[in-house]
C-alpha cells in the first residue's frame, strides 16, 4: 500500500487554544485542513514512529471520518500501534484514562467539547500527553509552530477500516485495535465510589433522571447507571449519541437541558437530576426544585469526598480556576488543605495532580474532576454525588443548606455574551485594563473596589507563568466581578462576566441569587462599559 508525501502549505487559524483546536466543521473539512494540523502534531510532538496513540471522540458530524485520515497518516508516520473506542467514541475522561492505563505515549481526542455539531456547527481536535491530561501551553506552542512552516503531510493511501469490529487489526505495520468504550472506565468507576451502596439506594427507590444530550455519555450512563447500578430503565434520557446532538446544544446548562430542568421543577420530579456534555467531561447537578451551581457542587464533593471509598484517606488539596467562586476555598480552610487557583483550562490542574498537591479539581464551567484521570469528568462527579446521597441520606437542597450554614453561601453567577464582534470585545477588555491600576478605593454603583488586577499565575511546579487570565475585581464586603473572553468558541468572541457574593448571615442563605448580586452586576456593567462598547444589553446565557 502506498504511502504518500503530500505537498502542502501553511494554513492560517491553526493557533490552538486551551482545548485543542476549534473551528466550524466545513473549516475542518477544507482540503489539507485537517491533515495539515494533525501533521503539525505529531511533529510538534517529536513524532510518532513506534508509539502508541489512543484515539477517538464524542461521535459529533465528521468524527468518523476525521478517524479514518488519522489513522492512515499515523500509519504512513510510522506509528506502532492506535487504540481507537468502538465506532470511534470515546468520553474525554475516558480517553485520558486509557492513555494511563495503556502507558499510551499519547492520544487524539476528536470533540469541541459543549459545542453543537453538524456539519454547520463546531468540530474540533485536541492532543492529549502521557499522563492522560491536555497538551502543556509549551507544546501546545510546539504544534502552533509547526503548523506555520509545514510543507508536506503523510499519510497511507488505504480502505476505511470498520471502526464497529472490536479487536486488533493491521494497517501495514502499525496495529489498530477497537476497544469498547465503556468497559475499562466503568472498571474504574468501581474502585473510586461504593458501587453496592448506590445500588441500594435505587433498590430502596430513589429515583433520578440523567441528560446525557444525545452525546458520547448516553452509553456510559446507561451502562453504569442503569445495567451496573440498578437505576431503573428510562432513568437515562437522550442516550444515543447523535452526529448533531438531536439538533441540540450539548451544554449541561439550565438554558439548553431545559427538558432535564424542567423535570426537575415539576410536581413528580425525580430525587436527583444531571446532565453531560458532548465529549462527557463537564455535569450539571440538580435536586428537586433545586439547581446547583457548579461552584457550589465542587465544595459540596470536597466536603464530602470522603464518604466514598477512593478518598478515605483525605485529599492532598484542591483546586479551582480563577473564575471559579471561592466556596471550595473555605471548605479547604475548615479541612486543613491547600487549595491551588489556575488559570481556566484544565492543564494547569496537570502539574498539581501529577505532583501530588491536589486530589480534587473544579472550574466554574462545569468541570470537575480528581486524580482518577487528568481530565474533568462529568460522569464521575455524578457518581460522586450518589455516593455522598446514599451515605447521607439527604437530599440535594439538605446537603446545600448544610454546607451554606457551615461555610457561608458564595451566590454566584455566570453571564456569556456570545457572538461579539471581536474587536469591539477586545476594546472593551483593553479599556478596562487601561483602569485597572487606579480603580482600589472608587465608588461604582454604591460598591466600593477594594482591589483590582489582571490574573497572572506561576506554576508552583514547574515555575511556568501565564499571564493575562482575566481582569478580578474586588469590592469590599467580599463581592467580585470577573470578565473573560472565552476559547473555547468558533466564532466571534465570548464575553464572560462572573459575579460573586459572599453571605454568611444564616438568615440570609436562602434568598434568589438574581436579587443578591444585582448590586455587584450593575457595579460591573457601568465600570466595563460592556453594554456601549458592544451593543449588547441581555447576556444568552446565564448560569
Amino acid at each position: 500500500m502506498p504511502m504518500q508525501n503530500v505537498r502542502t502549505t501553511p494554513i492560517e487559524g491553526q493557533k490552538p487554544g486551551t482545548s485543542g483546536l476549534r473551528k466550524k466543521t466545513a473549516v475542518f473539512r477544507r482540503p489539507h485542513f485537517l491533515e495539515n494540523y494533525v501533521q503539525s502534531i505529531f511533529d510538534g510532538t517529536g513524532g510518532v514512529e513506534g508509539k502508541t496513540l489512543v484515539i477517538g471522540g464524542d461521535g459529533r458530524f465528521f468524527n468518523d471520518a476525521a478517524i479514518q485520515i488519522i489513522l492512515r497518516m499515523a500509519c504512513a508516520n510510522s506509528a506502532a500501534k492506535c487504540v481507537v473506542g468502538q465506532g470511534g467514541l470515546l468520553s474525554t475522561p475516558a480517553a485520558s484514562h486509557l492513555i494511563r492505563l495503556r502507558k499510551a505515549d499519547g492520544g487524539l481526542i476528536l470533540s469541541a467539547s459543549h459545542n453543537p455539531g453538524g456539519p454547520d456547527a463546531d468540530f474540533g481536535l485536541k492532543y492529549n500527553g502521557p499522563n492522560g491530561g491536555p497538551a502543556t501551553e509549551a507544546l501546545t506552542d510546539k504544534i502552533y509552530e509547526c503548523t506555520k512552516t509545514l510543507v508536506l503531510y503523510k499519510i497511507a493511501a488505504a480502505e476505511d477500516l470498520d471502526l464497529h469490529k472490536l479487536g486488533s487489526h493491521k494497517l501495514e505495520n502499525m496495529v489498530i485495535e477497537i476497544v469498547d468504550p465503556v468497559a475499562d472506565y466503568a472498571d474504574l468507576m468501581q474502585t473510586i465510589v461504593d458501587f453496592p451502596k448506590i445500588r441500594q439506594l435505587f433498590a430502596d427507590g430513589f429515583t433520578m433522571c440523567f441528560d446525557a444530550m444525545h452525546a458520547v455519555t448516553g452509553p456510559y450512563a446507561h451502562t453504569v447507571l442503569e445495567d451496573m447500578l440498578g437505576a431503573p430503565k428510562g432513568t437515562v434520557i437522550n442516550g444515543q449519541p447523535s452526529p448533531d446532538f438531536g439538533k441540540g446544544h450539548p451544554d449541561p446548562n439550565p438554558i439548553w437541558a431545559k427538558t432535564l430542568m424542567d423535570k426537575m421543577h415539576s410536581a413528580d420530579a425525580p430525587d436527583f437530576g444531571a446532565a453531560s456534555d458532548g465529549d462527557g467531561d463537564r455535569n450539571m447537578i440538580v435536586g428537586r426544585g433545586a439547581y446547583v451551581t457548579p461552584s457550589d457542587s465542587l465544595a459540596l464533593l470536597t466536603a464530602h469526598a470522603h464518604l466514598a471509598p477512593g478518598y478515605r484517606d483525605g485529599l492532598a488539596g484542591v483546586a479551582r480556576s480563577m473564575p471559579t467562586s471561592r466556596a471550595v476555598d473555605r471548605v479547604a480552610e475548615s479541612l486543613g488543605i491547600g487549595c491551588f487557583e489556575t488559570p481556566t483550562g484544565w492543564k494547569f490542574f496537570g502539574n498539581l495532580l501529577d505532583a501530588g498537591k491536589v486530589t480534587l479539581c473544579g472550574e466554574e464551567s462545569a468541570g470537575t474532576g480528581s486524580d482518577h484521570v487528568r481530565e474533568k469528568d462529568g460522569l464521575w462527579a455524578v457518581l460522586l454525588w450518589l455516593n455522598i446521597l446514599a451515605e447521607t441520606g439527604k437530599s440535594v437542597s439538605e446537603l446545600m443548606a448544610d454546607l451554606w450554614k457551615a461555610h457561608g453561601r458564595c451566590y454566584y453567577s455566570r453571564l456569556d455574551f456570545e457572538g461579539v464582534d471581536s474587536d469591539k470585545a477586545m476594546t472593551m477588555m483593553d479599556r478596562l485594563r487601561a483602569k485597572l491600576d487606579g480603580l482600589a478605593g472608587s465608588t461604582i454603583g454604591g460598591l466600593t473596589v477594594a482591589a483590582a488586577d489582571e490574573f497572572a499565575y506561576l506554576d508552583p511546579v514547574d515555575g511556568s507563568q501565564s499571564t493575562g487570565q482575566g481582569i478580578r475585581i474586588t469590592f469590599a464586603g467580599d463581592a467580585r466581578a470577573v470578565f473573560r473572553l472565552s476559547g473555547t468558541g468558533t466564532q466571534g468572541a465570548t464575553i464572560r462576566l462572573y459575579l460573586e457574593q459572599l453571605e454568611t448571615n444564616t438568615d440570609r442563605l436562602q434568598e434568589a441569587p438574581d436579587a443578591v448580586l444585582t448590586a455587584v452586576r450593575d457595579a460591573a456593567l457601568t465600570l466595563s462599559d460592556l453594554v456601549a462598547m458592544t451593543g449588547r444589553s441581555t447576556p444568552d446565557v446565564i448560569t
